[in-house]
């Protein structure tokens, strides 16, 4: 009892209960001379507390240098001392862990600091959010982890916009500041949360039931905005075995089989034998393990319904080549599957109206459109290629050949403006052909002198707020301000000009 040095002097009352031999030490009083404070601690046989404990030490002590006891402080209610959250929390789950099911609860605000929060704004690029780091003695908000994002939610009204762990706590990072010791209703966004628990309950069952068909084993997971993707280390899936992985968790959702979380401490036997990729260095408390009676017991952090039931039901959607000799199986849990159903309905329909046909027939529709579409861009190609050819007769006819020769049109491609240049042939009149809106985007060329073109080329591009790229007399590529052309002109004039003074 050698980490129980510092409480001699204190009258102590204790409780064993639980499963785990939960040691609870009902209260403190310090004797008559000093009735100042009351604490009340949680002591639990497991790893020790690194500053209650004296053989404790930074590094991960190995099993044999576990204390039997640990100490952690759980302030209740009515004091006013506080301790850090790092020791409130230590030996415990969040409640979001400890019952995903809840919504709302009430607790206390244990520090508040200035910080910053890297975005996504509207138009995509990163904004920086100035806010704060909330810490409160206990969360119902999940912080991102194990593959799972994090919750949404409020404190006091106030949104919180991002929730991460920092060791044994969690940081919630909201815009308006909260006064330490200030006790605040926490709520959750319960849509959010319902949808993780059923995609993260989704990816054990479909990941327990692969291991158990085939052998196929699960190394990555992401829980994607509308679908997730669960990677397995194989490099080839067969249709029928996805076939059959689906049949065989949409009939243990229907056996309605229970969910279960166990909290074990690290040096208990059982942790070697639950499935598991290892603990994070800064792992602090009990081992979470989430059980799907008679299918899986795995380490997990997140967030879980409390019966396959919840799920509804499972749609693999199908798989993907993955990276390094991997297979991505992507797949919907729960209200995904309805809301995709839906979306799917309403495709039908907005189909068959288009179409013409009924649902069976959409597939052959829009093959026969799509043989037509060829049919034309061929038919168009030609025409378009014989165009180009006249074009460029005319303009070698016309009067005006000489100098700069330019052309604009809305419609066309490169390969029109090229057949232009390869019909004209000339190398001593500069050829500025344009295509596509006359104040918008479009495509250029310039051909003509090699060594005019690559000094004048880059110039026009730049005068049309473009890019591009040439070689032996043609210079051509894209143009964002095709408005800007009467300016290249008069460049391109400007230097026809300046050669013929010279000579």
């Amino acid at each position: 009892m050698d980490c129980l040095d510092k409480f001699r002097p204190l009258a102590v009352l204790f409780l064993f209960s639980g499963p785990f031999q939960t040691l609870r030490l009902l209260g403190t009083r310090e004797l008559p001379q000093d009735r100042k404070s009351q604490i009340a601690f949680a002591v639990s046989l497991s790893k020790p507390h690194p500053i209650l404990c004296p053989r404790a030490s930074a590094r991960r002590p190995s099993r044999s240098e576990y204390c039997p006891l640990r100490l952690s402080v759980a302030p209740r209610a009515v004091q006013r001392a506080r301790v850090p959250a790092s020791r409130e929390t230590a030996a415990m789950a969040f409640r979001c862990q400890r019952d995903s099911y809840a919504r709302e609860f009430t607790t206390t605000v244990v520090s508040c600091r200035p910080a910053e929060l890297e975005t996504e704004g509207s138009n995509g690029k990163k904004e920086v959010l100035s806010g704060f780091q909330v810490v409160l003695e206990d969360t119902l908000l999940f912080p991102e982890g194990g593959g799972q994002p994090d919750d949404h939610g409020t404190i006091n009204g106030i949104s919180v916009l991002r929730v991460t762990r920092r060791g044994a706590q969690a940081d919630h990072f909201t815009q308006t500041p909260l006064a330490p010791g200030t006790e605040v209703q926490v709520r959750v966004d319960w849509e959010r949360r319902f949808d993780h628990m059923q995609q993260h309950s989704g990816q054990h069952l479909i990941t327990a039931v692969a291991d158990h068909l085939f052998g196929l084993k699960t190394t990555s997971w992401e829980l994607g905005r509308l679908r997730s993707v669960i990677e397995l280390d194989s490099p080839s899936v067969t249709i029928e075995q996805v076939a059959a992985i689906e049949q065989s968790v949409n009939e243990k959702i229907r056996d309605r089989l229970p969910v279960n979380v166990r909290e074990l401490s690290l040096d208990d036997p059982e942790v070697e034998q639950v499935r598991g990729r290892g603990l994070p260095d800064d792992h602090a408390g009990p081992i979470r393990v989430v059980t799907i009676e008679n299918v899986d017991a795995n380490m997990c952090c997140g967030t879980h319904v409390s019966n396959l039931s919840d799920l509804q039901v499972i749609k693999i959607l199908g798989i993907e080549k993955g990276k390094k000799n991997k297979t991505n199986l992507a797949f919907l849990a729960g209200n995904r599957v309805l809301k995709w159903m839906e979306r799917s309905h309403g495709t039908e329909k907005a189909l068959t109206a288009l179409l013409k046909c009924g649902v069976e027939d959409h597939v052959e529709a829009v093959k026969k459109l799509q043989n037509s579409t060829k049919l034309l861009q061929k038919n168009n190609l030609n025409l378009l290629r014989d165009l180009a050819v006249h074009v460029a007769h005319s303009l070698r006819n016309s009067p005006d050949w000489g100098g700069v020769v330019t052309l604009h049109r809305k419609e066309g491609d490169s390969e029109f403006m090229n057949i232009i240049a390869n019909e004209i042939g000339s190398e001593e009149t500069l050829l500025f052909l344009t295509v596509g809106d006359e104040k918008g985007a479009g495509l250029f060329l310039l051909a003509g002198p090699a060594e005019a073109v690559e000094t004048l080329g880059p110039r026009v591009a730049e005068v049309l707020e473009g890019k591009g790229a040439g070689k032996k007399g043609r210079f051509q590529g894209k143009a964002t301000k095709m408005s800007g052309r009467a300016e290249a002109q008069a460049l391109l004039q400007d230097y026809i000009s300046t050669q013929s003074a010279e000579e």
